[in-house]
This record gives structure tokens, C-alpha cells and sequence, in this order.
């Protein structure tokens, strides 16, 4: 069967387009062809996808993305597919992957009541509203139960129309039996000795992620700690605002920003500390992935995913509604304490062996390939 993909952009090493290709490789092994829909695609192409760059310009992201929803319903009319899966909320999908918040919810708790005047809130607004619609017949693969209440509460979605989805952590974020040496390799590359305290975030959009509440942590720490540590943040993110922050917070030479990269779990093993003070996130796929590689996470209990180092007894979480001074203390506290973050690691590398908190792409294949087999082709 022909599957169509459709994501606005793919790079390497965000979290939905890491999703989206192995859920599409996952498909592609069980027998289906695919056919990919992007406006942007940075990175390898893998062998036997048909990508398609819809030829789409537009000034502002929400017309660029109105056009390229129009521009692929006119080519799946002329090309058919079995099946549409998106991976961002559009008009005319089979199957949404649900990756990211709803929008109307943030846009009603955490924007000025005016930015729903304006013309980018009526395009996202309406864009989310044909997916969850009663009216809409898209079935959606959920990864975090906390969303799916906010949906159903403003649009009335049918709860059977969602399907909840186990963690898909990538297996190389495991710790390997080398991981020591490859601890002590990053450490010697950038510097630290093993008495440095190295903490990391990791993740694209820096404001989203809270780096602004990081850098505040640890310029607050006491001075014998602040003098040990060092904060490394990775992702595709524009680095200057939160640069001048670290300047001016007196972090100069303690805080390094780094593009995305594909060797995040080399910092995984590195690090002493995961540090991810999100203001809000859909799962936060990193602090299962720094619960596999066995490093002690501090996280807002705003994240899907933040139930997972409860239960795993990996760290600590920062309870809502959010205090900087219970981040500060928090930091402190687990940068202080060697024989916790000991224990924490344990926990975590114990919970990565019994846990399923990798399967989620054979499962989303499992359903989308059942629904597209139970369901008639797409008319022309």
C-alpha cells in the first residue's frame, strides 16, 4: 500500500521528525511504500521514500502552511494513497500524530486574550478544530494522556477516536557496556574534570524548554558548587538571547550552546545531571532518554513524561505552579548530594530494563496498517 507522510519540516534531530521517521521506516519494513509531503527537509533521504518539497512560499509560516495543505490535497487528487498520515494538525488526514500541546488551550491559558484576534491564532485554531472536530473522521495517535482531556474539553472529541501510544526511546540511548569510557572521552573533549559537575539540556526550542530557568538555577547556586559546574544545552534554536542571559547572570566561560547533533547520547553518559525546567511539554522524550542512559533528571512536573522519573525513583520534579526558588533548590540539593545521584542512576538503568519505553513505532505501524486495511481506499 502507498502511505503518505506529511510533516512542515524535517532536520535531524527534533523529536517529532525523529518520530516520524521511524514510524515510516517501521511501515516501509512491513511491505508499504512511502511518500513523503514537506516544505523543508534537511538530512539524508532514506532509500525508497518519494519526497515531495511542495513548492510553497509564503512570507508568514501560517500561509506557508495553508498553501501546503492545499498544494498536497491537489497532488494526492491527481496521485492517490492509501492512506494520509500527518504529523502536524492540518485538514484532510486519515491518521495525526499527536506530538505536539493543544494549541487552543495554551492559546486561552498562556497568551493575552487579544492574540485571539489576530490572523495566526484563527489559522492554527481552525487547523487544530478540523482534526478534533466531532465532524472530523481522523484518528489520532496520542503519546501523552494528558493532552487528549484538553482536546476532548474544547472541541468534544470522540474518546474513541484516540489511541494512546507506549514511549518509542531510540535503543542507542541505552547505556552501552563501554559507557564509562565514552563518559570519560566527552569529558576530556570539552574539558571537565571528573570533580566538574556537568549539566545538560537538550532539546529544540530553548524558550519552550525553560533554558531561561536553567541559567537562573545556576547562577544561583552556592559558590562551591557554581564554581564546579558547567551547563551544556543542545538543539536548533537561535542561542543569542540566552547567551547574552548567561552573560549578564556572570556565567561567562560555565554555559555552553550548541546546535543539534547527532551524538546526544555521548552527553547522556557525560553529564552528571539532566536539567529540563519545560513551561510546557506534550511527553519531553529526553528524560526517558536520560533514564535509559542511567543520568538523574530534574524536570516541571508539566511534562507528559515527567510521571516516568517517579516511577523509575530518577530524579526529582519541580511541582506546579512553577517557583524559580524551588528550581534553585532543587539543582542545589542534587548537585550536593553524589551518593542520590548514584542511587538515582541505578534506578534508572533498572527501569530501562524492565520498562516498554521503546516500541511506539511498531505500534503507531500497527495501527496505522490495521486502519488503512480495515478502512476503503481513498478516493481520487
Amino acid at each position: 500500500m502507498q502511505l503518505a507522510f506529511c510533516l512542515y519540516k524535517y532536520f535531524p534531530f527534533g523529536g517529532l521528525q525523529r518520530d516520524f521517521l521511524r514510524i515510516a521506516l517501521a511501515c516501509q519494513a512491513r511491505g508499504h511504500v512511502v511518500r513523503v509531503y514537506t516544505l523543508e527537509w534537511r538530512g539524508d533521504v532514506p532509500n525508497g521514500f518519494e519526497l515531495v518539497r511542495a513548492p510553497v512560499r509564503a512570507w508568514r509560516n501560517h500561509r506557508r502552511y495553508r498553501g501546503f495543505a492545499a498544494w498536497v490535497a491537489a497532488d494526492l487528487a491527481r496521485r492517490p494513497v492509501g492512506r494520509v498520515i500527518g504529523f502536524n494538525k492540518m485538514p484532510g488526514l486519515d491518521v495525526y500524530y499527536a506530538a505536539d500541546p493543544c494549541y487552543e488551550e495554551k492559546a486561552r491559558t498562556l497568551r493575552n486574550p487579544l492574540y485571539r484576534l489576530g490572523a495566526r491564532y484563527r489559522h492554527f485554531a481552525a487547523w487544530e478544530r478540523a482534526v478534533f472536530s466531532p465532524a472530523s473522521h481522523t484518528e489520532i495517535l496520542m503519546i501523552s494522556s494528558v493532552q487528549q482531556a484538553f482536546f476532548m474539553r474544547h472541541y468534544g472529541t470522540p474518546a474513541e477516536r484516540f489511541h494512546l501510544l507506549p514511549p518509542g526511546i531510540a535503543p542507542d540511548r541505552r547505556a552501552p557496556p563501554d559507557a564509562p569510557a565514552i563518559r570519560a572521552a566527552l569529558r576530556a573533549e570539552f574539558g571537565l574534570s571528573e570533580e566538574a559537575l556537568l549539566l545538560v539540556q537538550i532539546g529544540s526550542g530553548f524558550k519552550t524548554k525553560g533554558l531561561d530557568r536553567s541559567l537562573r538555577a545556576l547562577a544561583a547556586l552556592p559558590g562551591a558548587l557554581r564554581a564546579r559546574a558547567r551547563l551544556i544545552a543542545i538543539g536548533d534554536d537561535d542561542p543569542r538571547p540566552f547567551l547574552l542571559q548567561a552573560k549578564a547572570l556572570g556565567l561567562g566561560g560555565r554555559v555552553d550552546i550548541l546546535r543539534g547533533r547527532g551524538d546526544v547520547p555521548r552527553f547522556l553518559l557525560g553529564a552528571d545531571l539532566l536539567i529540563h525546567p519545560a513551561y510546557s511539554e506534550n511527553t519531553g522524550t529526553v528524560l526517558l532518554e536520560a533514564v535509559a542512559a542511567g543520568l538523574p533528571a530534574l524536570a516541571t512536573d508539566v511534562c507528559g513524561y515527567a510521571h516516568y522519573i517517579d516511577e523509575a525513583g530518577a530524579g526529582r520534579l519541580i511541582a506546579s505552579p512553577f517557583a524559580q526558588e524551588a528550581l534553585d533548590a532543587a539543582l542545589a540539593a542534587m548537585l550536593a548530594d553524589p551518593g542520590a545521584r548514584a542511587r538515582w542512576s541505578q534506578n534508572a538503568l533498572a527501569f530501562a530494563g524492565r520498562a516498554d519505553i521503546y516500541s511506539m513505532p511498531e505500534r503507531a505501524a500497527d495501527f496505522i496498517l490495521r486502519a488503512a486495511a480495515d478502512a476503503p481506499e481513498r478516493a481520487a
